[in-house]
């Protein structure tokens, strides 16, 4: 005999950068539940799941329902599709089912988030299936509460970019916004340090690991990171105090001639 089954939801349970103390009551709670099938994203078979080990922080148990779902490091895009194709199958097994999933992310579930990619997978593949993202702490604005370093004042402007965009496309934005948050800088580090030197802002930038995680570290000291590997969860946080900027007319910032990109 068959039963109509409704499909579970799908969450995106954002659980902040690092600290247990940063995930929302909205995720807690669906960590809580006895009924909810977690997956957690990991890089490649057998390695640990960042995400996963904020919860297992928390004091949380990892349930006995559990699957990690793999994406990988890499740009190829066949490759990822192929890997996000997988994953999506695997979760709708259980939506299919009738069991609610969910998905956890460090950070904020709709920042530069895996969960994107899963989401947006899964609907392609059954749009009836409902989605649910839970907002959380991204990593940007808890490095700046742990450097002590405003993102904005007034009404000053933020820029937050991979660093894979380029040392031209930094250097660019220095002339535009008066903050300017680079993630995933690993790979440019000795670059960034040079333009940073050669804009004089060195001394108005820091370099945050893991932020709020026991493993976090913080570098006030850029010259010392020179030629050294940090952790792909870096990011720097640069003020830009002597930015040109436009005058004030009625309240309002004056764009300025020179400027095509920045915003008010």
């Amino acid at each position: 005999m068959m039963t109509n089954v409704s499909p579970g939801r799908l969450y995106g349970a954002s659980l902040g950068p690092g600290d247990p103390g940063l995930i929302t009551r909205r995720s807690w709670a669906l960590l809580q539940r006895p009924d909810i099938y977690w997956t957690y994203p990991i890089r490649r078979k057998g390695a640990d799941s960042y995400a996963l080990q904020i919860a297992l922080n928390a004091g949380l148990t990892l349930p006995a329902d559990h699957s990690p779902l793999i994406f990988p490091m890499t740009h190829d895009t066949e490759i990822l599709a192929a890997y996000w194709l997988r994953a999506a199958e695997a979760v709708l097994i259980r939506l299919h089912a009738g069991q609610d999933v969910l998905f956890l992310v460090e950070g904020d579930a709709s920042t530069y988030s895996t969960f994107g990619h899963l989401a947006r997978t899964v609907r392609a593949l059954h749009a009836g299936i409902a989605i649910e993202t839970m907002p959380g702490v991204p990593s940007f604005t808890a490095a700046a509460a742990r450097l002590a370093m405003p993102l904005a004042d007034t009404d000053e402007t933020v820029a937050i970019i991979p660093a894979s965009y380029g040392i031209a496309m930094i250097e660019r934005l220095l002339n535009d916004f008066d903050t300017l948050v680079l993630l995933k800088v690993k790979p440019l580090l000795d670059d960034i340090l040079d333009l940073l030197e050669r804009r004089g802002l060195l001394t108005h930038a820091a370099l945050i690991e893991k932020a709020g995680s026991p493993e976090e570290r913080i570098e006030r000291d850029l010259l010392k990171l020179r030629g050294q590997k940090v952790n792909y969860l870096s990011l720097l946080l640069v003020r830009n105090p002597d930015r040109q900027r436009g005058e004030m007319l009625r309240g309002c910032r004056k764009k300025s001639s020179l400027s095509t990109t920045e915003t008010p």
